[in-house]
């Protein structure tokens, strides 16, 4: 039995010795091959004998390749007929549907040969079918195994096979994609590299220092990747302190705060609002920063951390003014404490 689709699909042929066959939505049978199906333009340009615009060109530009003068001819029928755009056209899509590179090679060598003799025909379609072919051919090598055809590749678009690399843990190859195609970063490699970085904190074997060490040297600054984020998922597999080290390399003090509240690290979560100077950190989190006792323990008992205590009040100023009125009377500054009275009065 044979099942045939629309141009790039497949055959589904049973195997050598069996007769059965294969329902389309129920897979293919044990030892059943698949077998592209041609698209039009492969059909016209390799059929027996062909005449068509495409299969000029492609004999036009083989026989350039050997100095033959058959090339002018072949070439002078095409356009004689004002074929030559049409013949170009044919042999970039065509191109697209072979699975063999030499052949795809051979096809594009041919549409940029036509390509020569035209004023005006827009590069962008035989620019992006390289482009697409360079990728196709990479997911189709035998150690990837994502054999697409050129209609299923477009179908399913480069974000979704990108998720499927990063789903099988191919993150190299995944990011040489992302920067071959020079996708935004926020959409490729930063995205690509979250993903490895997630997966990497799941790993037992190595200690958090390794583990910690060896995502900053790979993440360093890159645009769009959040170390916090990273820093849950540590957290969420059981590696608090892991957490804690990535948090570090959390370039924005304000994104730390949410996860050391979860973490119940309240004087390490005081400190860094009070670095970033947001006074807003603190609402939505459940914990109110009066109740930390953190007055104590950052201004008290336990010294200080110097360039966060003159920002402790101008912090308090908006979250708790009991807190600085403390502060004040501790420091004996009468100054600043009557000037909170008399803004307290309005």
């Amino acid at each position: 039995g044979i099942m045939e689709g629309g141009h790039g699909s497949c055959r589904v042929l049973p195997a050598p010795g069996r007769g059965a066959r294969c329902h389309p939505r129920a897979g293919a049978a044990p030892g059943a091959r698949f077998v592209p199906v041609p698209a039009e333009a492969s059909q016209e340009i390799f059929r027996i004998a062909s005449m068509a615009p495409g299969a000029l060109l492609l004999e036009a530009q083989k026989e350039y390749e050997k100095e033959s003068q058959k090339a002018d001819e072949y070439l002078r029928e095409i356009r004689e007929q004002q074929l030559l755009p049409e013949a170009v056209g044919q042999c970039i899509e065509a191109a697209g549907y072979e699975h063999e590179p030499d052949t795809q090679k051979s096809l594009l060598r041919a549409a940029s040969f036509g390509k020569c003799f035209l004023d005006k025909f827009p590069p962008e379609g035989f620019v992006r079918m390289c482009q697409d072919l360079r990728v196709l051919n990479a997911i189709r090598d035998y150690q990837i195994g994502i054999p697409l055809t050129f209609t299923q590749y477009k179908q399913l678009t480069i974000e979704v096979l990108l998720d499927r690399l990063v789903l099988r843990r191919l993150y190299p190859l995944a990011i040489r994609i992302c920067e071959f195609l020079r996708l935004p970063e926020m959409q490729g490699v930063s995205r690509i590299l979250a993903h490895w970085a997630c997966y990497k904190v799941q790993q037992k074997d190595k200690s958090d220092e390794e583990v910690a060490q060896a995502i900053n040297q790979k993440l360093g600054d890159t645009a769009g990747i959040s170390y916090s984020d990273i820093a849950t998922r540590a957290y969420d597999c059981g590696r608090a302190e892991l957490a804690i080290q990535l948090l570090e390399y959390e370039p924005r003090s304000g994104e730390q705060v949410p996860l050391l509240l979860k973490m119940k690290r309240s004087k390490l979560a005081l400190g860094k609002a009070i670095e970033s100077g947001d006074t807003d950190l603190g609402e939505g989190t459940g914990e109110p920063w009066g109740d930390f006792g953190l007055w104590g323990s950052l201004l008290g008992s336990c010294p200080p951390d110097p360039k966060n205590v003159p920002k402790f009040p101008q912090f308090c100023r908006h979250q708790e003014r009991e807190t600085l009125k403390d502060l004040y009377n501790q420091d004996d500054n009468h100054q600043e404490l009557g000037n909170l009275h008399v803004l307290g009065g309005y």
